[in-house]
């Protein structure tokens, strides 16, 4: 008689075993195969954060490549028309970059969504304030009319490679005196015979000879107080009072005067001031090549007069 409780209770004991390990197995595969509302809710949401994040970046990715060029537009008109101070190139944006991405990994998802969605909205206000600063200089330009051929644009040799430049404006070492000497303009080391182009439309003003320092010279007046320079020549090929434009041979390059090898040195004055002829090549350079002209403008070490 003891031993049918004893058996009962073993398989009570069995089953119940079963039962809970197939519940177990149960909620594992559940687990496995299917979501909770909750687990459900969450890994939408994410979905959803996620999507929504990419459409943010692409936005702003956009927006920023806009931005940037209509600075660089605007860079560059501001430096032709209002004389406005050259640009330093060399700062240290990369660093913040870096320092940037390192403070966006510490950043959980929701912030970098709200930080994204508040830069995309300021970039987009800056873009309108650009536009609308780009407007205002295309007016100003739409009202200069034709004495915008007046005013020096292009590279006075063919400078496509960016090679040529040399020697930028400010304080270089004199070749000959070997102290650093205020340098006045741009030298493009080219052979002699090479030919140099006006960089604008105007008159010569004077054409002088080979005794001078700055050797065979043509000065330009374009009007507008405008006025170039184009020194240490071979020979001139136009003559006092002859009218030119933009783009017409001149004179073929040369080593008279006070020149340590063949060169050109070019110059460009505005109400008789002499001004960085860097900033007056805007009409053939993209905003890169204006970015790399500046940097190899600032290399030189030495002048060529």
């Amino acid at each position: 008689m003891a031993r049918k409780p004893r058996n009962k209770a073993t398989r009570f004991i069995t089953t119940l075993l079963t039962w809970v390990g197939a519940a177990v197995v149960y909620f594992i595969l559940f687990s496995l195969l299917f979501d909770t509302p909750t687990e459900y809710e969450l890994r939408h949401s994410t979905d959803r954060m996620r999507a929504e994040y990419e459409v943010l970046a692409a936005r702003y990715d956009s927006l920023n490549m806009v931005v940037e060029n209509v600075i660089e537009r605007d860079r560059n008109i501001f430096g032709i028309l209002f004389e406005s101070a050259p640009y330093d190139f060399n700062s240290d944006y990369e660093q913040q970059r870096l320092v940037l991405h390192e403070r966006l990994l510490e950043r959980s998802k929701h912030q970098m969504l709200r930080d994204l969605t508040l830069q995309a909205d300021n970039l987009e206000q800056k873009l309108a304030e650009l536009e609308l600063t780009y407007n205002t200089l295309q007016t100003n330009l739409d009202a200069v009319g034709d004495y915008r051929n007046n005013i020096p644009s292009i590279q006075p040799v063919i400078n496509h490679q960016l090679t040529l430049l040399t020697a930028g404006y400010g304080m270089l070492m004199h070749p000959f005196y070997r102290t650093l000497q205020s340098h006045q303009g741009v030298d493009y080391s080219i052979p002699e015979g090479e030919s140099v182009f006006a960089t604008a439309d105007g008159v010569v003003k004077e054409v002088l000879g080979k005794t001078s320092t700055s050797g065979i010279t043509v000065v330009i007046d374009h009007g507008n107080g405008y006025s170039t320079s184009y020194s240490h020549l071979q020979k001139a090929k136009v003559k006092r009072r002859q009218k030119v434009r933009r783009g017409d041979i001149i004179a073929l390059s040369g080593n008279s005067g006070l020149s340590i090898s063949p060169h050109l040195h070019y110059e460009v004055r505005y109400e008789g001031v002499r001004v960085d002829p860097v900033h007056y090549f805007f009409m053939e350079l993209t905003p890169d090549e204006y970015q790399k002209i500046i940097r190899i403008a600032q290399s030189g070490m030495q002048s060529f007069d």
